[in-house]
């Protein structure tokens, strides 16, 4: 039997009214993505992709050295999204879903 997994794709830009501060940037970021992520949900997306660096600019071009503030040690063990709250009901943390 066949079975239909709903995908979607997540890629933004930091919008117009950017803060200058890093820690509000991030914020501001992980605030919209949210809002994208429940509106996926609300579609009945079952996988989703972030753009990579996706609570920030990408800044990977550019070589400022204000961005490297920005960079985060990574956990041993899987990360993102659901550590915020997003996904809580059904993420165990196994790094499986039970969606």
């Amino acid at each position: 039997m066949t079975r239909v997994i709903r995908a979607g794709l997540i890629q933004t830009s930091l919008g117009d009214d950017v803060p200058d501060e890093l820690e509000s940037i991030k914020t501001h970021m992980i605030e919209k993505h949210m809002a994208l992520i429940d509106d996926a949900a609300n579609q009945g997306v079952e996988v989703l992709c972030l753009q990579e660096l996706f609570y920030g600019p990408y800044f990977c071009a550019e070589q400022d050295r204000r961005w490297y503030a920005m960079a985060e040690k990574t956990p041993r063990r899987p990360d993102g999204p659901a550590d915020a709250g997003c996904g809580k009901e059904t993420w165990d943390g196994s790094g499986r879903s039970d969606l």
